[in-house]
């Protein structure tokens, strides 16, 4: 029993692991190299992620610079940005890129608001969906006579108490983005 609990503890750390992965991919109006994390270039007749082909570094507080490893990558770096859903066009100097962040808009930090709670929910319905499973494995053990009634009413509160400190943590990482996208 406490087995199946650890692995679903684990199943939805890692979905919030996840979801601070998908977190520091928004772009909240500062510049940050993750936002490059999901960008592949082609590279050699390869789908290669950009951080892996160049050097990204942050030169000002909302300035990025890129400087491929290979000098022949540019252009195709340059062109796996714009087709990105980055939403910024790189500044080429011939040798490297410049991502320049805008400030964001009032409309568009609501936007990025949206999104986050979207995020938000995702990892809660993964975490509940992990419970689910859970509840299933226990119901099986009981139906096979490998727990009794008491222990697995005991199994699913531990396991609600497991996902509700999970939606909490959800919850405090969205509002703390939110507040972060918000902050001018």
């Amino acid at each position: 029993m406490k087995e199946t609990l650890n692995t679903a503890s684990g199943k939805m750390q890692k979905t919030l692991d996840s979801l601070a992965r998908e977190f520091a991919a928004v772009r909240a109006g500062r510049a940050n190299p993750e936002v490059l994390n999901k960008v592949q270039a082609e590279y050699w007749g390869t789908m290669t992620p950009v951080n892996q082909m160049a050097s990204v570094s942050v030169t000002e507080a909302r300035t990025l610079l890129i400087q491929p490893y290979d000098a022949s990558a540019l252009k195709s770096i340059e062109k796996a940005i714009l087709t990105s859903d980055i939403g910024i066009t790189p500044q080429n100097d011939g040798k490297t890129l410049r991502l320049v962040f805008p400030q964001l808009t009032e409309e568009r930090r609501k936007e990025l608001c949206k999104n986050i709670k979207k995020y938000g929910e995702e990892a809660k319905v993964s975490v509940r969906s992990v419970r689910r499973d859970t509840m299933d494995k226990f119901k099986t053990m009981k139906k096979n006579s490998e727990i009794t009634e008491d222990d697995m009413k005991q199994c699913e509160k531990d396991l609600q108490k497991i996902v509700d400190r999970f939606c909490d943590d959800i919850d405090k990482m969205v509002a703390e983005k939110e507040k972060e996208v918000l902050s001018i």
